[in-house]
């Protein structure tokens, strides 16, 4: 999907590398011993999260309002996270090729950087007020006067 002057998700950089991240992931996933019942609940976890890394992204880069986009990138950032940390619960539960988990966590720290950029580049200006208070624009507050209910809007006749 494509909106006016606006780049396809699939060309932006932070979506390619989560795509990529996934791909890793996926061949890694696909060493674990399927007989192996905790190692495949990680595996599972560890798709999941990685899914979320390019998913969410089209997600808030179709979305227009800054609170949608913040909330794509919090779930983001702690999928990321999760992910960072994987390589523990595999290290636990036995999985024989630990050490190529460390190509995903590189891979994360290149994400984590485009991530930075990307959520910069979100318009503070096309936002409805969070009244949870969690994904405001700076300067807005969850408890501020809506400048919308200004508007003069006439009341149409709708019959």
């Amino acid at each position: 999907m494509k909106y006016e002057n606006e780049q396809p998700v699939e060309e932006l950089p932070i979506y390619q590398k989560g795509k990529e991240i996934f791909d890793l992931v996926k061949r890694i996933g696909d060493l674990i011993p399927e007989e192996n019942e905790h190692l495949q609940y990680v595996k599972a976890e560890m798709l999941a999260d990685a899914a979320l890394l390019s998913v969410k992204v089209a997600g808030a880069h179709h979305a227009g309002l800054y609170d949608l986009k913040m909330e794509a990138a919090a779930i983001i950032r702690k999928a990321a996270r999760d992910l960072m940390v994987k390589n523990h619960s595999l290290e636990m539960f036995g999985f024989e090729e630990v050490e190529y988990y460390q190509l995903v966590r590189d891979l994360i720290e290149e994400y984590r950087l485009l991530f930075i950029d990307w959520v910069a580049g979100f318009d503070q200006w096309d936002y409805i007020i969070d009244r949870w208070g969690l994904f405001n624009p700076p300067g807005v507050g969850p408890f501020d006067k809506d400048p919308d209910d200004d508007l003069p809007w006439d009341d149409f006749d709708l019959e």
